[in-house]
């Protein structure tokens, strides 16, 4: 009985060296799920969040002299300068207040200049 328990056993289990039964088949199943996640987490995270920063680096490359722009410390003003790297806001009229901000400060532009004049 045991013999023939051991013989069942040794018969059904590959030579060692030789390829399993499952071979690529079952890497590909094993793998396929992992996959699948990574693509989804690609297309729901990754991808949204890249246009949403080009759309922002578009918005600041564009920013002009007449804007006017909120900060992201909630300080809106009209942009009266510009540099590479930072941009200089009027705050107020009367007294005439200008604040320096970074560019990257820069939230939302609320009004162009153009689109006043048309």
């Amino acid at each position: 009985m045991w013999y023939s328990a051991y013989a069942q056993e040794a018969a059904s289990t590959p030579a060692q060296g030789a390829p399993s039964p499952q071979g690529l088949g079952g890497l590909m199943g094993s793998a396929f799920p992992i996959i699948m996640l990574v693509a989804i987490f690609y297309f729901l995270m990754i991808r949204p969040n890249q246009k949403q920063e080009k759309k922002r680096r578009d918005m600041l490359a564009s920013l002009a002299k007449g804007d006017k722009v909120v900060t992201s410390g909630g300080i809106c003003g009209t942009v009266v300068g510009l540099s590479e790297k930072n941009v200089v806001l009027r705050v107020s009229d009367e007294p005439a207040v200008k604040m320096e901000f970074v560019r990257g400060a820069v939230s939302k532009v609320l009004s162009r200049e153009d689109e006043s004049k048309s």
